[in-house]
This record gives C-alpha cells, structure tokens and sequence, in this order.
C-alpha cells in the first residue's frame, strides 16, 4: 500500500491526498498529465519508465489525488555534490483546472516531510525568471534561495509557456531543514531575499544585459520588488504578485 504523506482540504473543495506513487498505472498517470499542463509536444514529454526509475534509485515520486483522480505530481532525482546527497526536484504539475488550490504547495510540503524522513536537506530546481508567480511562490511561500543562473539550459522547446525564448532558469535552493525555512513555512514572514551572480544573462525581458550581480527582493503579501545591477545600469520594477512581470524600467 503506498504511504500517505499529506491529507487536508485544499482551500475549501474536497480532501486532497498527497501520497507516494510505485505502480505502473501511476507513473503512466503522471505521463498523462504533463501536456495539459506544459502544452509541449509529445517527444518532450517525460516517460513513464523514467518515472519507475527514479521512484527506484531513490528518487521521489508523488501524486495528488482527490479520490481516484490525479491532480498533480512531483518528480525528483537523487544526486551528489561534494560529497552530499541531494534531491533534483525535476517536474512539479498540478492540472491547470485545479491550480490556486494550494495543491502546489502541498506536493512540496509532502516532499520536504519524505525528503527529511530519509535525512535528506536540500532539494534543488530550477524555474523561470519570467514566471512571477512561480518566482513568488519559490521565494516567499517555500523560502527557496537563488544563488545560480543557467542560460537556455534545456534548449529551445515546444512548451508555450517558453513561448519560442530561450530556457534561461535560476536554480532554487530549498535548504529544508534550516531555521528560516520553517518560518516562512509557517507564515512568520513573508520577505525574502535573492542574490545571484551571473557570469553572462543573454536574454532577459527582451533585452541584452552582460550581468555582474543581480538582486531580487519580495517586499510583501500583495506585490514584488525587484533589481538588479548591470554593466548598463540599474533596473527594476515593483508590481502586484498577480499580475506578469513587466518590462524592466531604469532606475537611474
């Protein structure tokens, strides 16, 4: 029987079970569900066997259910850095007729709780920059921490939400056992801070910036600061967390 990680309503609708996924019926689920929620073609989408994979050498695989139907999943992948073993949290999907249900959020607590069972404390991924509520959610919900970009790292790909740009991404750190982590985890402060140093960002909101250092800064609950330093000046922008991230405005 595979084991339930997390059990709560999710915001109001009925109960949403988090749970470890092991069967060949699941894992073909989870292939299912990627192009709803991606819109790419059927050569990017993610096997199944690479599913049973991960869920065998160590990995994680996680469904959302709400009874028998799948809602969401969580893919990660064991890995290794300077003698610490780590989670690559690759994929996390909820169907798009059930996103701001807090399903999200609930996929990453069941991961960290499984991730911290097996002594693990970091889980990392990546994200795009131009997503903003991803960012927000990475950021200010989970209490991620960026110290990394990686320009156009999967190619180009089919998905419209990469709409034909580059896959430029930052990688989140998500330190899930640290003292700060388990605040923002537990509602106590919702700022946070990002710095990264990027050694080139070659597209960025439309424009061509040689990047030194750059500096994101989540203000509040309601709306997103951000700047950042380049060789050409210093840009920024502040806007309310629902709406997309503008075009970038010089500040001096």
């Amino acid at each position: 029987m595979n084991t339930i990680i997390s059990s709560e309503p999710a915001l109001g609708q009925k109960q949403v079970i988090v749970r470890l996924l092991s069967t060949d019926n699941e894992m073909q689920a989870c292939v299912r569900l990627q192009q709803p929620v991606w819109q790419s073609s059927e050569l990017e989408v993610v096997p199944h066997h690479i599913f049973i994979v991960a869920q065998r050498i160590g990995g994680q695989v996680l469904g959302a259910f709400e009874g028998s139907q799948m809602l969401g999943f969580v893919l990660a992948f064991p890995g290794v850095r300077t003698g610490r073993i780590y989670l690559h949290s690759h994929m996390t999907a909820v169907l798009p007729e059930h996103q701001n249900r807090g399903i999200g959020r609930q996929l990453k607590l069941a991961q960290r709780d499984d991730a911290l069972a097996r002594g693990i404390d970091l889980i990392e991924w990546t994200f795009d920059p131009l997503q903003l509520r991803n960012a927000y959610f990475n950021i200010v919900r989970l209490g991620v921490i960026v110290r990394q970009y990686l320009p156009n790292v999967y190619g180009r790909t089919t998905s419209s939400l990469d709409a034909g740009l580059p896959t430029d991404r930052l990688v989140a750190q998500w330190w899930i056992r640290e003292p700060d982590v388990r605040q923002v985890l537990g509602n106590q402060s919702l700022q946070a801070v990002i710095c990264a140093r990027f050694s080139l960002w070659p597209h960025f909101m439309g424009r061509y910036l040689r990047e030194t250092r750059a500096c994101a800064v989540v203000s509040s609950r309601s709306s997103v600061s951000v700047r950042w330093i380049s060789k050409s000046g210093s840009f920024g922008f502040a806007v309310p967390t629902r709406n997309r991230m503008p075009a970038p405005a010089q500040l001096n």
